[in-house]
């Protein structure tokens, strides 16, 4: 959706919408590199120790970046900008 944002004509020469556009992007892929690395890490504790409460850590992981998500969302409809400590400075820049 974000990438929509970028490409269609009006919202694409907004800086506001750009950033958030950006940002969501960079947010989305740095939850596909967390939930990437959490999957080996969990592959290799369930595969050598045979923990299983990882998969409620999972859970409450996914839950995490749920929230975080709706909160983001939530206040780009409100007019506020949420700057994300890593991923923010790099929507900026690309704006």
């Amino acid at each position: 959706m974000a990438i929509l944002f970028l490409v269609l004509e009006p919202y694409s020469r907004n800086k506001t919408v750009r950033f958030h556009a950006f940002q969501a992007l960079f947010f989305h892929v740095a939850c596909i590199v967390v939930w990437i690395a959490f999957t080996i890490v969990f592959d290799i504790f369930v595969g050598l120790l045979h923990v299983a409460f990882l998969g409620a850590l999972a859970n409450l992981v996914w839950l995490a970046f749920l929230l975080a998500w709706l909160y983001l969302v939530i206040s780009a409809y409100q007019g506020k900008t949420v700057v994300l400590p890593i991923i923010g400075p790099l929507a900026q820049k690309q704006v």
